[in-house]
Parts: structure tokens; sequence; C-alpha cells
């Protein structure tokens, strides 16, 4: 069977930036073994699989080694790829997901994504979490998958080689880290996650759903320009629509083909 594949960069307006993600279309899904192959197979921080058509798609996303619950880069990759490919009259999709609908809408820039906000919580410093940094954190805070973690400079954040075998012993899954952005932005990040066989995400939509409302607090702007530091890079514009988050960015198509499953 072939199955039409297209590999884009997310989260940038320039080729080999951002994140790369894969996005397959299917009439009906495979069982999760083979989805979960292919993702392997492709071996990028995510793979996106559609179903559906005429504006309304369900969409699922895999990393090489497990599903996830919701993605950024792999929406914004999954929206290109619909209304650029398969329906260019179109200015808006939905997709039908496991953390609920999403909406994803055509801009002068690029594309704009509805997602849930995604609040945290301050907790102690966790036993382990600044040695696996390798640096002190000024503060931590707590959603049900992440770590976020406020550092004193944005040099810092950039600076840090964590140990991903210490990040993966953490009590959740990822840790997103930040600090105040100089400059033309107001915040950046990164963001680690090796439990889920990525160590460093490239550009994370995901983790700046709980950056936003945080960074909007602190800094009293509903709209953020925000640069995830990993060495592709990555830039996105964020606006709190509490409790929902919309994520704006551009994509850049690599390649596009058919793959024999």
């Amino acid at each position: 069977m072939k199955v039409p594949i297209f590999r884009l960069d997310a989260f940038t307006a320039r080729r080999f930036r951002g994140n790369p993600a894969a996005v397959m279309r299917f009439d009906t899904f495979p069982p999760d073994t083979v989805l979960q192959a292919i993702a392997a197979e492709n071996n990028l921080s995510e793979t996106a699989f559609l179903s559906g058509g005429d504006g309304e798609y369900r969409l699922r996303w895999f990393t090489p080694t497990v599903e996830v619950p919701l993605c950024g880069h792999a929406t914004l990759a999954s929206a290109a790829v619909v209304l650029e490919r398969f329906e260019p009259a179109r200015g808006a999709v939905a997709f039908q997901t496991a953390s609920g609908p999403l909406f994803v809408r055509r801009t002068e820039a690029g594309f704009a994504m509805d997602f849930p906000g995604c609040p945290t919580e301050p907790v102690p410093v966790p036993a382990g979490l600044a040695a696996a940094l390798g640096a002190e954190p000024a503060e931590v805070r707590v959603s049900p998958h992440n770590y976020l973690v406020v550092l004193d400079t944005e040099a810092t954040v950039r600076s840090l080689e964590p140990d991903m075998g210490q990040i993966r012993q953490l009590q959740r899954v990822g840790v997103i880290v930040t600090a105040q952005g100089t400059g033309e932005y107001d915040l950046v990040s990164r963001y680690f996650t090796p439990a889920r066989g990525v160590p460093e995400d490239p550009v994370t939509g995901s983790a700046h759903c709980a950056l936003a409302p945080f960074w909007a607090q602190r800094l009293g702007k509903a709209e953020l320009r925000a640069y995830q530091a990993s060495r592709r890079g990555g830039e996105m514009v964020c606006r709190v629509r509490d409790p929902r988050v919309e994520l704006e960015g551009a994509c850049v198509f690599f390649c596009e083909g058919a793959a024999e499953i």
C-alpha cells in the first residue's frame, strides 16, 4: 500500500531550521503497532497521522518510541499539508485528537493553532533536578507531564548541557527550561524529554501551552514572541486567551512523495 508522506520544517520560515515533522494520510488507520513502526522508521521527533477530509480530520502523533497526547509542531505541519496540498481553497481545518478538538487557521505569516492552555503550579526544587540540568533553578513549576524550570538568564538556557540519563529519572516525562528573553523575544526556552525518545525537541508547541500563560502573567502581556533555543532553533507568536492559547508560526516543505507500507 502506498501512503502520501510529507516532511516539513515547522515553526520556521527557513528550511533546515525549526522542528522537522513527517505527515502521513490514511483512509483508515492501520494497527498502532504499524503506526509506531512507521514513526520509528521516520526517526523524527514526531510523525503525524491523518485520516478524514472536507476540513475535518482525525490526528494522532507518535515519537520514535511512544504515542503522545499533544504535539504542536506536527499539528502545524499537518495543517500546512491540508491547507496547502489537500484542500488549498480552505482557510481553516479542524483536527479531532486525544487532547480534544484543535482548530488551525491560515494567517498572513503562516498558521495559527488554537490549543488548550496548560496551567502550572509552583513546587519545591525536586531532588536531582539541578544536578540533571547542571544549573540551579530560580523557580520550578509543574504540570501533569512536565517540569517548567525558570533559570536566571537567557544565556544560561542557551548554554545548558543536561545529563539525559538523570533527566530520564525525574518524576515527569519532560523538562521545560526557560528565561526572560532579550532583544526581540519575550521568552526563550528549551525542552528535554528523553523518556519519550527525544533527548531535546527542537521546537515544542505543546510546551508553549504552559510557557505562554506563565510569561503572560509574569510580564503582563497577552501576546508574546517566543524563541526555542535548540541547535536548529525556531520561533512562534503566543497569544493567551484563557483558558486557550493561540500559537502562530510558519512551515517550510522539505520533501513529499509516497511511502510503501
